[in-house]
């Protein structure tokens, strides 16, 4: 990785698009600082510490760099698009409009991003409000005198800024798609989670060394979460790399004067083919109960003892919890596979051109073997998220408990697989790059 950054940089063009996405990343940066006039940010961030914090929004602001639990303007980040982004995927499935529209080409491509964007506002301005009536319900974070005789005045008004920041989160993203390196929404996302683990390892360290003097065993535990951290990266990046290659053999074909195929190819299927998506799934639907009853009845009795026996993961019922999070891995795991891996089309294809595997009869054989072969794989892909899901906050634990969070369960595969894909497309453009003098 460190030899493509050398080479890419050497090379003007994507150099100057590397710039650009720094550029764009640095201003999202900035964004995440800007304080909302009206709202107290000690008292905001207050709500994201301690046993009572909800998992999904500890998640969350753990994406957007802790602009979330400071409530600053960038605070939903990108989550309102990348909510977006799933439900159309969903509803692609769904609904047979949509799945047309999605093999359209470029135009439908287009449409389906326009429907995104404004599905994307929609969620915008809904999840604004419920950030803003559930913390104003939990703690006096929301201060209106200085400003409006009105509360409701004032809650509209953040609720404006918040969704501002969603949108121009967005518009950031899709700008480095289009003029930088790598995917934009992608690349905030990490830039997000880069700076919460920077602030727990280099900034809260000098602070605390600043305000008690030196101590050698914050320096020792340092260096043991930079050695575990280390060893699991290298699991994930092995795992995320690994995959199952079904060899595929084409006959000869004789068109004309000329003979095509007879070549030999392979459909690769990737262990981690659905990446982060079952696990965003599962901490989604698992963390509805505390988010709703954290807007509704957030002085209630039973939504104290939810949060302190099950959510919490320390109460004597906290074992539940973490079963149904590992049924809904499985659970999503599965139907995502079937989203992006279709046995039958591919089976179609194959048989189309010529194509079969050894040992395998066309037509619906090969549909039945891809299937198994799939299953097996999105199997050992659950599992292993699952173990994602907890190993690393085990781990750390032993550590101490300010690591823990360095890293969200999710935030170590954003990190893995974005860096990679990073990787890929410097690869990518410095190919083209050699094509392009080549054909000169």
């Amino acid at each position: 990785m460190f030899e493509t950054l050398k080479n890419a940089f050497k090379v003007k063009e994507i150099r100057k698009k590397i710039f650009i996405t720094l550029l764009l990343l640095l201003v999202y940066r900035v964004g995440c600082y800007i304080p909302v006039p009206g709202l107290d940010s000690s008292e905001f961030s207050s709500l994201f510490s301690g046993d009572s914090a909800n998992n999904f929004l500890t998640l969350m602001s753990a994406v957007t760099g802790g602009a979330l639990s400071q409530g600053t303007l960038f605070a939903l980040g990108i989550g309102p698009y990348i909510n977006a982004s799933i439900i159309m995927q969903l509803l692609a499935v769904g609904i047979p409009a949509l799945e047309r529209l999605s093999k359209q080409g470029e135009e439908g491509k287009k449409k389906i991003a326009a429907y995104t964007r404004i599905l994307t506002l929609v969620l915008a301005i809904v999840q604004s409000i419920g950030v803003i009536i559930n913390f104003a319900n939990q703690s006096s974070a929301i201060n209106t005198a200085p400003f409006w005789d009105q509360t409701w005045l004032a809650y509209a008004f953040m609720a404006i800024v918040y969704t501002a920041g969603a949108m121009l989160t967005m518009w950031l993203g899709e700008r480095i798609t289009e003029y930088g390196v790598g995917n934009g929404i992608s690349m905030i996302i990490f830039v997000g989670i880069i700076s919460t683990a920077g602030q727990q390892l280099i900034i809260a360290p000098i602070q605390d060394t600043i305000a008690n003097g030196f101590s050698a065993s914050t320096l020792v535990s340092i260096i043991i979460f930079c050695v575990l951290a280390v060893i699991i990266f290298a699991l994930i990046v092995t795992v995320d790399l690994a995959e199952r290659r079904i060899p595929v053999q084409y006959a000869k074909q004789v068109k004309g004067r000329k003979m095509y195929g007879g070549q030999s190819t392979v459909i690769p299927i990737k262990i981690s083919g659905s990446g982060v998506m079952p696990l965003i799934f599962a901490f989604a639907i698992i963390s509805l109960p505390d988010l709703i009853m954290g807007l509704f009845t957030p002085n209630w009795s039973g939504y104290d003892w939810y949060s302190t026996n099950i959510s919490g993961g320390t109460g004597p019922w906290a074992w539940a919890y973490i079963l149904v999070l590992c049924l809904l891995i499985f659970a999503f795991s599965f139907f995502y596979a079937q989203i992006q891996f279709n046995p039958e089309d591919i089976s179609k294809s194959i048989q189309q051109n010529g194509g079969f595997i050894p040992g395998i009869r066309p037509g619906k054989p090969t549909a039945d073997y891809l299937k198994k072969i799939s299953n097996r794989i999105t199997l050992f892909g659950a599992i292993f998220l699952s173990l994602v899901a907890f190993i690393p906050s085990l781990v750390f634990s032993f550590v101490g408990e300010g690591f823990v969070n360095v890293f969200s369960t999710t935030g170590i595969l954003i990190v893995v697989s974005v860096a990679l894909e990073f990787d890929k497309q410097l690869q990518s453009k410095l190919m083209m790059k050699n094509y392009k003098g080549f054909l000169k």
